[in-house]
């Protein structure tokens, strides 16, 4: 008895051929994508880059705004971004650093701006105020107390990283 191998009509290898090509390209459409959504996992985490703002000698009890530069990466376009802090010794001798984003609509917060409010950080957009220690102040618009930013004392020069929440939650004197 001679055993016939079924052979592959043409309609089959039609087949078999589009859906190969097709799930061929499907997968070359999808990688990007998938690599896209899975991009931020693969990145690595942790703290920013410390970047030297002022000398310790510089700061004060009184709050005090610096600015550093530092080189921003976008794909193929590299540019200088400044960024801010608001910095000052507390009653400890601590140094504090704050951020001078307003935490309701994310304007900038000057301190000392108000006539009516002295001693205190304020937001112009929507009368903002905050306490010395970044606290945000009751029955005013922001939400949160301003963000701290990472800090780190090196050679009498202060360096900071990237901003954090603040974990104040009281009082607003210091």
């Amino acid at each position: 008895m001679s055993e016939k191998k079924p052979q592959v009509s043409r309609r089959q290898f039609l087949n078999y051929t589009l859906t190969g090509v097709g799930g061929f390209m499907a997968a070359g459409m999808l990688a990007p994508m998938v690599r896209f959504a899975i991009d931020p996992v693969l990145q690595a985490s942790g703290t920013e880059d410390m970047h030297a703002v002022v000398e310790v000698s510089e700061i004060t009890t009184e709050p005090q705004r610096f600015d550093w530069t530092i080189k921003q990466v976008d794909a193929w376009y590299t540019s200088d971004v400044i960024h801010s802090a608001w910095i000052y010794k507390n009653e400890k001798d601590e140094i504090i650093a704050l951020s001078p984003i307003c935490k309701h609509l994310g304007c900038a917060v000057s301190w000392a701006s108000n006539e009516e409010y002295p001693n205190e950080f304020y937001c112009p957009c929507h009368g903002g105020r905050y306490y010395k220690n970044g606290l945000n102040v009751p029955n005013t618009p922001p939400n949160a107390a301003l963000d701290l930013f990472q800090k780190e004392v090196k050679d009498g020069t202060l360096y900071l990283g990237g901003a954090m929440p603040n974990p104040v939650t009281e009082g607003g004197a210091s």
